[in-house]
């Protein structure tokens, strides 16, 4: 068993739609035994509330909440604009892009062209596929925890 709650942390703007499909898929897929903390972390409300409402244990919005919580997080899942300063429309600090660079914590990216930042993939698909890649990633990150 784990010590401690694994600290999840989704990062998503604008509406949230991308962190909530994927906390709703995390939350069909993952293990009832293991001890995890989801974490929505919204560039604005409307994205916190939306990935909220999809489930996360709680929440917390705006630039110093996504610098503080990617210092404690273990798991950081977003799309790639995540990492990229001035990306989602603006919603996105280069504050919030290095903490979230910076942090330890491992970086599980999905693909999305928002921020005229390309992934070189063998394949591409429907971004539902690249959800469901990053759940996979997740709940294997979480049983090497264990």
């Amino acid at each position: 068993m784990l010590k401690q709650d694994i600290l999840i942390t989704v990062v998503d703007g604008q509406g949230g739609g991308i962190g909530r499909q994927y906390i709703e898929s995390l939350r069909k897929h993952l293990p009832k035994d293991l001890p995890v903390i989801v974490r929505a972390l919204g560039t604005n409300s409307a994205a916190t509330a939306n990935m909220m409402r999809a489930g996360a244990t709680d929440g917390a919005t705006g630039e110093n909440a996504i610098i503080k919580n990617a210092k404690k997080a273990d798991i950081i899942v977003g799309v790639v604009a995540i990492v990229v300063p001035d990306s989602i429309l603006g919603e996105l600090s280069p504050n919030m892009a290095n903490a979230i660079g910076q942090s330890d914590a491992l970086r599980i990216l999905i693909p999305f062209d928002s921020c005229n930042t390309r992934i070189a993939m063998l394949s591409s698909g429907p971004l539902q596929q690249f959800i469901d890649r990053a759940v996979e990633m997740t709940i294997q990150r979480l049983i090497e925890l264990r």
